[in-house]
């Protein structure tokens, strides 16, 4: 039932406008009802295996004697090993398919996050990290990438806008169960309930790698549930949008291309604030006086039900108006208001409206920075393109969490890591601007 309506609910999105009963807008609905709802759970799982290490820092660290420091590096290397593996890892799935890539990504990733259970140290809390990161490099730009091969840039950030909802559903859904799990799986067979966390959360990740090799086609030619007119009218509208991007005839070109660094420096102030929201989120509230994990998950979750309203909204706007600028960088600036504010307020209430509007602006803004280097890149470039645009700005997933945990540990409070991050979002948006709007609003 649950799948049905999402389904639907991704079949309304792609069918509100007014040529909503055309051949074009059915066949995109039916694309739209058949990916995106599986790609939002494949990533939902991923998200969750990627911060589930927030929760488990509740109890973690007083178990094993961390500070806020060694929490913060470790939460933070993750993406070292993404930074490392990001960009092969598109090429190979360009080259090899989706199918097999994305099931071979996912089925890794969640035996490391399962390993977990085996942290004692420092040194192997940093090293399962840095694996994690190396294990899952390449799903969110490969997912990214694929679209690419069924949605043209006009159609394309209302798709990865639904896609990105699977971040705010992970806090949705994971915040209250990873409270769940510490709360209720404390001490069970000897075992504290972090542990718990790591090992059952894994298990949906191993259950949909191995979905994906049934489910997912490689690309158009490969999809049996289309008709040879709706495979026909799909290949033409990517090919012609292709036809439209910037070529890039090698990795070279790449490098020396201005306006995809200016791109990654961009993400790189979004993605700051990103994972200062996730890695930080539980925290947060319970430094306001909630002490029980359950309760702690429970409020999480708000924040992220915001975002999940903002994100499809701010997306279909952008594909009707064709702008693009104006829809990152509003959200941008919205969340580091909320970012900025947060510190001035003492309240679980206050601080929970406070966090909302960062998760509404700051998540929005990580679907809707795609579709500017989407808009650019096609092809074999593209594959190259996004990945690395991505994993240079991911970098920011290290720095975020590190710097923000230094500054705790420096200052006793969470005021100068929230202040650096509304400062790295402020910046990201005056960038934006630096990108010719032609280039993108299509």
């Amino acid at each position: 039932m649950k799948s049905k309506l999402s389904a639907a609910a991704v079949s309304a999105e792609f069918t509100s406008s007014d040529d909503a009963t055309s051949f074009e807008a059915k066949t995109y609905a039916k694309v739209g009802r058949r990916l995106i709802p599986f790609l939002m759970l494949c990533y939902l799982g991923a998200y969750l295996d990627r911060v589930n290490v927030g929760f488990a820092k509740l109890q973690m660290l007083n178990d094993l004697r961390f500070s806020e420091t060694i929490y913060g590096v470790g939460a933070g290397i993750f993406f070292l090993g993404y930074f490392i593996f990001e960009v092969p890892s598109n090429v190979i799935l360009h080259k090899v398919g989706a199918r097999n890539w994305l099931a071979r990504i996912m089925l890794t990733w969640a035996v490391i996050s399962a390993s977990f259970v085996f942290v004692k140290s420092p040194t192997v809390f940093y090293v399962l990290r840095f694996l994690l990161g190396v294990a899952e490099a390449g799903f969110a730009p490969g997912v990214i990438l694929y679209l690419t091969y069924w949605f043209p840039a006009a159609r394309r950030a209302k798709a990865l806008s639904l896609f990105f909802m699977a971040i705010p559903l992970a806090g949705i859904v994971g915040g209250p169960l990873s409270g769940y799990i510490m709360h209720a799986f404390q001490g069970v067979h000897g075992l504290a309930g972090w542990k718990w966390l790591f090992m059952l959360e894994a298990l949906p990740s191993i259950f949909l790698g191995v979905a994906i090799l049934f489910y997912l086609d490689n690309g158009i030619a490969g999809a049996k549930w289309l008709s040879d007119e709706e495979k026909a009218l799909l290949k033409r509208n990517v090919e012609k949008d292709n036809a439209q991007t910037v070529k890039h005839v090698s990795i070279r070109a790449f490098i020396g291309d201005r306006r995809l660094w200016l791109m990654a420096a961009i993400y790189f102030c979004v993605v700051m604030g990103q994972y200062g929201l996730t890695f930080w989120l539980p925290t947060i509230v319970r430094r306001t006086g909630v002490a029980d994990p359950l309760w702690v998950g429970i409020l999480t979750a708000i924040p992220y039900l915001c975002a999940i309203v903002a994100l499809p909204l701010i997306g279909a706007s952008a594909d009707k108006r064709r702008e693009r600028r104006l829809h990152l960088a509003i959200p941008m600036l919205v969340s580091a208001a909320g970012f900025a504010t947060l510190p001035m307020l003492g309240s679980v209430g206050a601080s929970i409206v406070c966090v909302s509007i960062a998760a509404a602006g700051i998540l929005a803004s990580s679907s809707q920075f795609w579709s500017l280097p989407t808009a650019v890149l096609g092809g074999m470039s593209a594959a190259a393109g996004i990945a690395a645009v991505n994993c240079f700005a991911n970098l920011a997933g290290f720095f975020s969490p590190a710097i923000v945990g230094w500054l705790n540990d420096l200052t006793g409070k969470s005021t100068a890591g929230l202040i650096f991050i509304s400062i790295a979002i402020v910046i990201g948006s005056v960038l934006v601007f630096f990108v010719p709007a032609k280039t993108v609003n299509r």
